[in-house]
């Protein structure tokens, strides 16, 4: 949630701001006066109080000097005054919800250190690493027909027991997958803590994150009890803290999870959904880190160099971009994707969305740590794929084709999948 008084302090700024990320200026607007009127009723209710007082006060020095009948009209404005501070306290009430509603639609604000622009041809490639694009064997094909023909993947039947966009993976296709998993893991357990959270979460954690009230319509939510399936392990992880003050000796917190994630992809018509491109259910080690504002670049580095070691260890052809305002997620001020190159696809494949979040989400799960002055400032927020298993094992299923149809295994995630190749059918 954006701090209010950022909003108020420069309203055109604002509506400028946040129009980079594609925001309405009458929604900004329209967010700006909620809070004007919300502090207009609270001040009313301040006044109220203090003129009760008064007169509460006001009614036993009276009597002490025996002027009953003032006394008695002090009473009648007091009954008075309690009534109109009751009226005023409900009506303020109703205004912080008209507030909270109107400000939980806005997005974080982007940096401004972003590019400017609205969708994918507007990013910045910042960095390129590897063989390039037109250097890989022409004999490679799209990871979901030769995984289908080794047996190790099985759209059919993932859409016979779900739907379409889920996949059976089986045999070496299951261990590759917790391999990478494993690997993910190993590589990053120094640095972070491992946290196993729960997948399924309360509509406080989901709202956290900023997931909800926008995106309701991108997740899992169960029926009866009001939980959610999570999207990413981030959700959870952000919740470990929420409505608690830290010290600020305990930051930077860094937090590890595996979780299985869900997302209904409602956006994705139009885009290519075989194979293991874009799923419904898909497994991912993500990592978070919770930090003061003076940390945040150090954090951010850091949690970049994290997010690309499986990358380069992995030996992939990989780039980093820098993505535009237009384009960033709702929660986010600063994204830079880690995307690896599928040969037999011919595409760039987002593995990895390094993020900056302020102190956006600490701000609407009321995450804060305590200053030296004593004073408690809330946390910024920091998150980003260690390993997102769909799209690097399509990719590891593209660029280690061998001529005799085997599929060969990178040096690194042989101890973890228990043998160097994936044979022949």
């Amino acid at each position: 949630m954006l701090d209010s008084k950022e909003l108020l302090h420069d309203p055109e700024d604002a509506a400028r701001r946040l129009a980079r990320k594609g925001v309405a200026t009458d929604d900004v607007f329209a967010a700006i006066e909620a809070v004007r009127r919300r502090r207009a009723v609270a001040q009313e209710v301040d006044d109220a109080r203090a003129r009760l007082n008064r007169a509460s006060g006001e009614i036993g020095e009276l009597m002490a000097t025996g002027e009953a009948s003032a006394a008695e009209e002090r009473k009648a404005e007091v009954r008075n005054l309690k009534q109109s501070v009751a009226d005023l306290e409900q009506r303020v009430r109703a205004e912080k919800d008209a507030e909270r509603e109107l400000l939980l639609g806005l997005p974080n604000w982007p940096e401004e250190g972003a590019p400017d622009g609205s969708d994918d041809a507007d990013n910045v490639v910042l960095e390129t690493h590897g063989p390039a694009p037109d250097s890989y064997p022409s004999y490679i094909r799209p990871h979901w027909e030769v995984a289908e023909e080794l047996g190790i993947y099985d759209g059919a039947r993932g859409a016979k027991i779900s739907g379409s966009m889920f996949a059976v993976l089986r045999g070496a296709g299951a261990r590759l997958l917790y391999a990478l998993v494993d690997f993910g893991l190993k590589l990053n357990r120094e640095t972070y803590e491992e946290v196993v959270p729960p997948h399924l979460v309360n509509t406080d954690t989901f709202t956290a994150t900023g997931h909800l009230p926008k995106f309701a319509r991108d997740a899992y939510r169960t029926t009866g009890d009001d939980m959610w399936l999570i999207p990413t392990g981030e959700v959870p992880l952000m919740s470990l803290h929420r409505d608690e003050i830290l010290d600020e000796a305990e930051l930077p917190k860094r937090y590890m999870a595996y979780t299985a994630c869900f997302r209904r992809e409602a956006g994705s018509a139009g885009k290519d959904t075989r194979g293991m491109q874009r799923l419904h259910e898909f497994h991912k080690v993500e990592l978070v880190k919770l930090c003061t504002e003076e940390q945040v670049d150090t954090e951010f580095k850091g949690l970049l160099e994290d997010a690309l070691q499986p990358i380069r260890v992995l030996g992939l052809s990989y780039r980093i971009v820098d993505l535009c305002a237009g384009d960033l997620t709702f929660s986010s001020s600063r994204i830079y994707d880690i995307e690896v190159y599928a040969p037999g696809t011919g595409r760039w494949l987002e593995v990895s969305s390094v993020g900056k979040f302020t102190d956006f989400q600490a701000r609407r799960g009321n995450i804060r740590y305590r200053s030296p002055t004593g004073k408690p400032e809330f946390i910024h927020a920091l998150n980003g794929s260690a390993m997102a298993t769909p799209r690097v094992w399509a990719t590891l299923l593209e660029v280690g084709q061998q001529p005799d149809g085997s599929v060969r295994i990178p040096d690194p995630l042989v101890e973890y999948m228990g043998s160097s190749e994936i044979p022949p059918p």
